[in-house]
């Protein structure tokens, strides 16, 4: 999808980005930081493929999990979408029946399957729905546990 693309499209679908990561000074493997990207899309990163927008999601949960010791969906939800912006606490039930853990229960993102269950989850919830194959997310999460 592209820059024709609807507006009534996701705007994680637009933008390839399905985490809805807000820009930075530092570019992500994989994002385009053209003149017309940034124009069209001012606060959020815009990736060149899905793909590389879950590598992103999974890239940035293991750094809370790694670096700032975050071992539970509540933990994950509340650094991911803060409550000033959301509603953390509809947003944690959910991801939380969607990975099938419990809000508090520790979880390892260094699997495969748990890591991609929590990348799907959060991708669902800012989009309003899954609009992206299974092997899209799971090529992503791959590249992000390489």
């Amino acid at each position: 999808m592209g820059q024709q693309a609807n507006k009534k499209t996701p705007r994680g679908v637009r933008n390839n980005n399905p985490g809805n990561i807000a820009r930075t000074a530092v570019a992500w493997q994989g994002e385009d930081r053209s003149p017309e990207a940034i124009k069209r899309e001012p606060r959020f990163c815009v990736f060149l493929t899905p793909q590389a927008g879950f590598r992103a999601i999974a890239k940035t949960l293991l750094t809370y999990q790694r670096k700032h010791g975050l071992r539970t969906v509540k933990e994950i939800i509340n650094r991911w979408a803060p409550p000033i912006e959301n509603d953390t606490g509809a947003y944690v039930r959910q991801v939380a029946r969607e990975v099938g853990v419990g809000a508090t229960e520790i979880i390892g993102l260094d699997r495969q399957v748990t890591l991609q269950r929590l990348v799907t989850a959060i991708a669902q919830h800012e989009n309003g729905g899954l609009f992206w194959p299974e092997p899209v997310i799971a090529a992503g999460v791959r590249e992000a546990l390489a």
